[in-house]
């Protein structure tokens, strides 16, 4: 009978049991030598917009350290490079096919993409229609993306003829030095410098290598020690009286370094002070200071910088505002709404204190041990919103969005990677993507905005529906807030698929603006108008402004004039890449496309006819701010669009001096409506609804009322009421009336019906598929194909192809077809159909050029 550990034998006789396992290890041996181990196979994603995952075989020496959600440089193209992401490794039984590639190397001892990230980019790539690649580039900072890049250099062998072209980028190379073809571009200010370097190489007159590229680079400091032969008094005190006799602005300099040296205990820190922060108060002192770094009492040096914003450290904690009953029943009934489901809408009015209620809901999960993601539709709003949370978060605190560099944005990422990841992230849409350890509530604030949606590149995500997908898979809550929901949140919530709390009171029961309509068509009649002004807004302007108050008019259309126009034949300048008319920017001179950013010079005379009175039509925000400059001289005026914000620290500026009272009329575009929150602004003016109500689109009333309600909204946030002017041609118009009675019920009842008559969202799902080429028969003939195919597979839920309302974009034309599914139906079947027809048209050589891709979920 056997015992444990082997049988009585084997204990009798050991050295027969050593010599069988000696008899096992040597034919183990030829076992392995006749049936070697097979090779380490992984599935990577590369940044390319390819439909598959591509597979590498990983060397022996990095066997031990590649992991799912890693890093790998892999060669990919001729002599080309890129860093792929792990998303597979292959079972150990895959066989390997002929010719494949190896890993170059692995860039990460532990995984930068976590499995929970990667499974939302497969969510994203499978139901947006996009490629994984695609989404990887989207999610993954490009500083944390190693790149390859062609170098080149001169052959010194070369003596033949070449080009003018060739010979100009000949000279700019040596026999030593490289430059790369970026730089070759810039310094020939040449946009496509690959053919001539292709004639060069083809002539054997330079050598072509590439290069691995690292695009994020470790941010420095500059930072100021004391030498260390000056660390005692014995030695500092002598040298300060001598600069006090000899040096006296070296003296004053050496005295505040060591006043802000000091730590709490009197201690000089060792870690030493930013030079920025030592020349803060007097920037003249640089001199001073390289002086006495000559002296060797100074020295310089470089520290990493770690975090983005040093500035939170530097806010005091405070206590939370106590909640008013309003918002306490409503926090109540989130509270409640999340104990039956996951996700909970919040309608509250503008100016009820939503904010407050999340800064509640947000240290309740972060006390237990969570984190959470708060989502905000436009970088505009970080800067209110950041500073309120810092000033209950401080540095658990981290700030995630575009305007950030590579550098920064990396480094947040890498953090969120480890044991000190910041509890709460505020940010833009792609924020959606951060890796998370243990979120546990998402904030989608403003839900309703169609910034949500990308709409170009791929993947055309919307951030609101990716974040509930995010938080499903974190096991975590979802909180929608809006004064204005969009129609399809609002009809889940009353469906009771999400929960719905309500918070129908202004903070302090301050009442709702009062709104005014005023019929600009009679006025004009009556020759009553001033440019865009009504008598009633010039005189609601003037009073504010009297009473020191504050004025916000906005004119969703920025530009100086969406278009100039010849009185004598009525011609228009057109874009040559796209089909739409340039419009005319004042600040630079220039007519500008808004589609692909051509610009050209106005003309002085008309092309057409030789006359020479060309007319500015229309008002863009640029006209807007010079009309009212010149109406009100007194006041002083500020414009934020997207032209005045492209700096990094635009926004924050315009914001900052519009807070602080040091500007009276602030005008812009849709900006102006986001959940912006200023204390002494009595008086908005809508210049014109009427544009936002004749949009051809099946969203079009509701986004005027969602617009013209929030842009309201930022009237008499604090003491009294506000008022409101909107100018329009019909005063009588339905959705003129529900922002007048602040009715989105009434609205979104109106618009449900019209939607279920017509089949369209939230009763059906919408797929846009665009065609796009440069020759448009080629691309009429495509979309005709298409669709046909497309009507045999789906019947009458396919419309088109039609041309869409701008038909030729950057040279392409452009066919659109609509799909339009049931809500009970598959998507993911419409989404296999849809690939299967877009592999035919790929495969048939008459329509194989052709671009093909998806906008689902349109907004």
């Amino acid at each position: 009978m056997p015992t444990v550990g082997g049988s009585r034998a084997d204990w009798r006789r050991p050295a027969n049991a050593l010599r069988t396992r000696r008899n096992a290890l040597t034919h183990r041996a030829i076992f392995i030598s006749i049936y070697p181990t097979p090779p380490l196979l992984v599935d990577v994603i590369v940044p390319r917009p390819l439909p598959d995952y591509f597979t590498y075989e990983v060397p022996a020496e990095w066997a031990e350290q590649v992991s799912v959600g890693s890093r790998v440089v892999v060669p990919f193209g001729p002599k080309r490079y890129c860093t792929a992401v792990v998303h597979r490794i292959c079972p150990p039984d895959t066989p390997a096919p002929e010719g494949l590639k190896q890993v170059e190397s692995v860039l990460d001892s532990r995984p930068i993409v976590t499995a929970e990230q990667l499974r939302l980019w497969d969510w994203v790539a499978d139901y947006y229609l996009c490629t994984p690649g695609d989404v990887y580039k989207a999610a993954v900072p490009a500083g944390l993306r190693v790149e390859s890049e062609t170098r080149v250099r001169r052959n010194p062998d070369f003596c033949g003829k070449l080009t003018p072209t060739e010979q100009q980028v000949f000279d700019l190379l040596s026999d030593d030095h490289d430059l790369s073809t970026a730089e070759l571009e810039r310094a020939t200010r040449r946009n496509a410098i690959l053919p001539t370097v292709n004639a060069l190489l083809a002539k054997e007159a330079v050598v072509v290598r590439e290069a691995m590229r690292r695009s994020r680079r470790p941010r420095t400091q500059t930072v100021v020690t004391l030498a260390p032969a000056y660390t005692t008094d014995t030695a500092l005190n002598p040298t300060l009286d001598l600069l006090q006799r000899r040096a006296k602005r070296q003296h004053d300099l050496l005295t505040r370094f060591l006043g802000l040296s000091l730590d709490a205990d009197g201690r000089l820190r060792t870690d030493g002070l930013p030079r920025d922060e030592l020349l803060a108060k007097d920037s003249s002192a640089a001199l001073a200071l390289r002086a006495l770094v000559e002296r060797g009492i100074l020295q310089l040096s470089e520290r990493p910088i770690e975090g983005h914003d040093d500035a939170q450290s530097a806010l005091n904690i405070k206590a939370l505002h106590p909640l008013s009953a309003h918002q306490q029943q409503a926090y109540d009934a989130i509270t409640e709404g999340f104990r039956q489901r996951s996700i909970c809408l919040l309608h509250g009015v503008t100016a009820s204190g939503k904010t407050e209620l999340y800064l509640h809901l947000m240290a309740r999960v972060v006390a237990r041990g969570g984190q959470v993601l708060y989502l905000l539709p436009e970088i505009a709003l970080t800067k209110q919103i950041t500073d309120r949370l810092r000033r209950v978060f401080g540095r658990r605190l981290g700030v995630y969005h575009s305007k950030f560099t590579d550098a920064e944005r990396a480094e947040l990422w890498q953090r969120q990677l480890t044991p000190e990841a910041y509890d709460v992230v505020v940010g833009v849409r792609s924020s959606v993507f951060l890796p998370f350890s243990r979120l546990k509530l998402v904030i989608v604030d403003e839900e309703h905005e169609n910034t949500y949606k990308q709409q170009d590149p791929a993947p055309r995500y919307h951030a609101r529906n990716t974040a509930l997908v995010l938080a499903t898979h974190a096991g975590a809550k979802t909180l929608l807030g809006s004064a204005t929901p969009s129609v399809e949140s609002y009809h889940l919530a009353t469906e009771g698929k999400y929960a719905l709390a309500r918070l129908t009171e202004r903070y302090s029961e301050v009442s709702l603006p009062t709104i005014e309509p005023v019929d600009v068509r009679e006025l004009r009649r009556r020759k009553l108008m001033r440019g865009p002004f009504s008598p009633t807004l010039l005189s609601h302007i003037r009073a504010a402004l009297d009473a020191h108050e504050q004025v916000i008019l906005f004119q969703n259309r920025r530009g100086y004039a969406p278009m100039i126009e010849c009185h004598s034949c009525g011609w228009v300048p057109r874009c040559v890449n796209c089909d739409v008319s340039l419009s005319y920017h004042r600040t630079t001179g220039m007519l500008t496309c808004h589609y692909c950013g051509y610009t050209v010079a106005p003309p002085r005379a008309c092309p057409n006819c030789e006359g020479s009175e060309l007319r500015h039509r229309g008002f863009g925000t640029e006209r807007m701010e010079e009309e009212v400059t010149r109406l009100f001289p007194d006041a002083r005026v500020a414009r934020m669009d997207l032209d005045s914000t492209r700096s990094r620290n635009a926004y924050d500026r315009i914001l900052t001096a519009f807070e602080q009272g040091e500007t009276d009329i602030l005008v812009g575009t849709q900006m102006v409506s986001k959940g912006l929150d200023f204390d002494r602004v009595s008086i908005v003016g809508i210049l014109d609804a009427d544009m936002m109500l004749n949009i051809p689109d099946f969203r079009a009333y509701e986004r005027a009322f969602q617009l013209m309600a929030q842009v309201a909204g930022r009237a008499g946030r604090r003491g009294k009421q506000g008022r409101v002017v909107l100018q329009t041609r019909d005063t009588g118009h339905p959705i003129v009336a529900q922002v007048r009675a602040n009715d989105y019920e009434a609205m979104a009842r109106s618009q449900l019906a019209e939607r279920q008559m017509f089949r369209y969202p939230p009763y059906y799902r919408l797929i846009y598929v665009y065609l796009k080429h440069r020759d448009e028969a080629t691309v009429d003939r495509a979309a005709l194909t298409m669709a046909e195919r497309l009507r045999h597979l789906f019947g009458p839920r396919i419309l088109g192809p039609d041309k869409p309302a701008v038909a030729r974009v950057q040279m392409l034309f452009v066919r659109k077809i609509v799909v339009k599914i049931e809500t009970q139906a598959s998507t993911a079947r419409a989404r296999q159909l849809l690939r299967g027809v877009q592999e035919e048209m790929q495969a048939a050589a008459d329509s194989r050029s052709v671009m093909v891709y998806y906008d689902v979920d349109p907004q």
